[in-house]
């Protein structure tokens, strides 16, 4: 009795197995007939069977659906998903199968990729690069472009992933090039490998070949991974991504900015005002940066300070605008406690003196100011901060001719815009 089980045992398993290859031979005929509608229905209905499936025929399984997922290239983005990942789990044989499989998928993303790129369709171009990676992981330099473009984009989670995952693989970016003379024009060219270049040379089309190293790309992933923490408000993550992207890159002037600005939009103008001194050791001849400064003294109640840095803004720039502004405000700014002592004088002849004495100063603000205010309107002839500013100060003095000239300027900049 217990020689029959086993004997029908045997028979059932056997048929069975039969049953799992007859199946698999109809998925492969199907593939082979580009009918990949057909071969991912045969396979929906073998998947039930997985558990109980034999290892080389569960490789086989794995195999095939890769196949029809990628569909010869007609695949999704999430069929090439489901291909990558199948192909993944094959543990038995079609080892020259698998890489040739993903030599095409690879050259086949790649130009996807590319002309999606050409096209600005950066959505479809960043996940071709990203299916390129995963099928080809020692070419890091494709997640690279896959992040790259999530950013053109703007969905910077999927960028930030990215960028993380290549900062934890210690990508760099550095590459060898290989470059040679044209031997007519004297115009240097760059060639895709070694043995392209070193033909031309042999061939004498081409002279004094040379090899260079490309610039590290680390600094620049610490950095857009700070600057992608600073675009979503999560200033802590920020500043620490910031400190490894300083440590990369010290001399980086827009990443002193980034983090600057950081510390400015939490509140913390010391470390932004401390930030902004070292940018300015570093790019002296920069007038944004002594403006920064100078709005920054401004705020912190030290007029003279901003002064000199407005000051030096329009030495660097004579035409930077914003500081002929902001030095006419910072000379108006003091136009308000002499207005409010003016106002709490009685009529005693000692309180008329005074008050003679603080509308003399208060016309000498006026006369101090003006020049800014014109050499502003000079540059940008529309500036209606500075129209207005001009138009009020000849109310308040009394040259009429002056503020009815200046009144149909600002009427005429505020009809425009």
């Amino acid at each position: 009795m217990k020689n029959q089980v086993i004997i029908a045992l045997a028979f059932l398993i056997s048929t069975f197995s039969f049953g799992q290859k007859k199946e698999l031979r109809a998925v492969e005929k199907s593939i082979k007939s580009n009918n990949y509608a057909e071969a991912k229905a045969s396979l929906s209905q073998l998947e039930s069977m997985l558990p109980t499936m034999e290892d080389k025929y569960k490789s086989e399984y794995y195999y095939l659906k890769g196949q029809a997922f990628y569909a010869n290239g007609a695949g999704s983005n999430k069929d090439i998903d489901v291909a990558l990942e199948s192909i993944g789990k094959v543990t038995d044989g079609y080892t020259d199968e698998i890489s040739e499989l993903k030599r095409n998928m690879v050259n086949h993303l790649l130009t996807k990729g590319n002309e999606a790129y050409e096209k600005k369709d950066y959505v479809t171009s960043s996940h071709d690069f990203e299916n390129a990676y995963r099928a080809s992981v020692q070419d890091t330099v494709y997640l690279y472009y896959a992040a790259a473009t999530a950013v053109n984009y703007q969905d910077y989670d999927r960028a930030l992933k990215l960028y993380k995952e290549l900062k934890d693989l210690g990508y760099t970016g550095i590459e060898k090039q290989y470059y040679a003379v044209k031997a007519d024009t004297g115009e240097e060219e760059l060639f895709q490998n070694k043995n392209m270049r070193d033909l031309s040379v042999k061939a004498k089309t081409h002279i004094k070949p040379s090899d260079r190293m490309t610039e590290s790309k680390k600094a620049e992933i610490v950095k857009n991974i700070a600057l992608i923490y600073v675009s979503k408000d999560d200033n802590e993550k920020a500043l620490e991504a910031m400190k490894d992207a300083r440590a990369e890159s010290p001399d980086d002037i827009n990443l002193i900015l980034s983090e600057a600005n950081v510390y400015y939009k939490m509140g913390n103008k010391e470390e932004f005002k401390k930030l902004l001194e070292l940018a300015t050791t570093k790019d002296p001849k920069n007038p944004e940066l002594q403006y920064n400064l100078g709005v920054i003294a401004s705020e912190s109640e030290h007029p003279e300070d901003a002064k000199t840095y407005y000051n030096k803004a329009i030495e660097l720039d004579p035409t930077y605008i914003n500081a002929y502004i902001n030095l006419a405000a910072l000379i108006l700014n003091q136009e308000q406690p002499i207005i409010e002592e003016m106002n709490s004088l009685g009529t005693s002849k000692a309180d008329n003196l005074r008050y003679d004495e603080l509308r003399e100063k208060r016309q000498g603000l006026y006369e101090e100011a003006v020049p800014y205010l014109e050499k502003a309107l000079d540059i940008d002839s529309k500036n209606l901060s500075a129209a207005k500013t001009l138009m009020n100060i000849y109310s308040v003095t009394g040259e009429t001719a002056k503020y009815k000239t200046m009144k149909a300027k600002v009427e005429s900049i505020e009809n425009e815009n």
